[in-house]
C-alpha cells in the first residue's frame, strides 16, 4: 500500500462490485491503484498497453460498483485522478456458490484473478535481475502438495492470512513493496490407468 499505513479497509463483493470486477483489465487497473496509489486514465492506459480511452471507461465502470473513486484532491480539472476506494476485496465464495446462476461470473471473477497473479510472477521475472542480490534471494516461488480435509485447509488459509496481516506496518527506509500471493486449492490426482 502506498503512503501512510490507514486502517485496512475491505469490501466484500455483491452483485454490482463482482460484475464489475468480472474483467482481466478491471481486476488489473484495481490492482495498480491500490499498489501505487491515485493514476489518471492516461497514466494507467501507458502501463497496461491500452488507450486512455478504454481505462477510462473500465475505470468508471469500477467507479460504478463502488471499488474506485475519483481523487478530487488531484488533477486541474482537465485531469481525472482516481483512486481505490477499499485496500482489499473479499469474495465471499460459500455465498456465491450455492446458486448455480452466480457461477458464471464467480468463474470470471476469478479467471481475471488468476490471470492478474500470473502477470504480477511474470512481471517480477523480467525484471528480476535489475533487483539486489539480496532481494533476488529473498524471492520465491514456492508449492506443496498437502494431504489435507477441506477444514483442515480453512485453517491453513486462516493461519496464513495471520501470519501475513502480522508483517502489515507503516513503510519504513529500505522497504519495497512485497507482492505475498496465495493460492490455495484442492487438486485431483490424475493418475495413469
Amino acid at each position: 500500500m502506498y503512503g501512510p499505513l490507514v486502517e485496512q479497509t475491505t469490501v466484500v463483493l455483491d452483485a454490482s462490485s463482482l460484475k464489475a470486477l468480472a474483467h482481466p483489465l478491471r481486476v488489473r487497473l484495481l490492482g495498480l491503484l491500490r499498489a501505487d496509489g491515485p493514476a489518471t486514465a492516461t497514466g494507467l492506459g501507458s502501463r497496461t498497453g491500452e488507450s486512455s480511452g478504454t481505462t477510462s471507461y473500465h475505470l468508471r465502470q469500477l467507479a460504478g460498483a463502488g471499488l474506485v473513486q475519483e481523487d478530487a484532491e488531484r488533477g486541474n480539472g482537465r485531469e481525472r485522478w482516481w483512486r481505490a476506494a477499499q485496500e482489499s476485496t473479499r469474495l465471499d465464495a460459500a455465498a456465491w456458490t450455492e446458486d448455480p446462476a452466480n457461477r458464471p461470473a464467480v468463474q470470471a471473477y476469478l479467471g481475471a484473478i488468476a490471470q492478474a497473479y500470473a502477470s504480477k510472477t511474470a512481471e517480477y521475472l523480467a525484471e528480476e535481475e535489475t533487483w539486489p542480490r539480496r532481494w533476488q534471494r529473498a524471492m520465491t516461488l514456492s508449492d506443496w502438495a498437502l494431504p489435507l480435509t477441506a477444514a483442515e485447509l480453512v485453517r491453513l488459509n486462516e493461519e496464513l492470512e495471520r501470519v501475513v496481516e502480522s508483517y502489515r506496518r507503516p513503510e519504513r527506509k529500505g522497504d519495497e513493496q512485497v507482492v505475498v500471493q496465495l493460492q490455495s486449492f484442492p487438486r485431483r490426482r490424475r493418475t495413469e490407468t
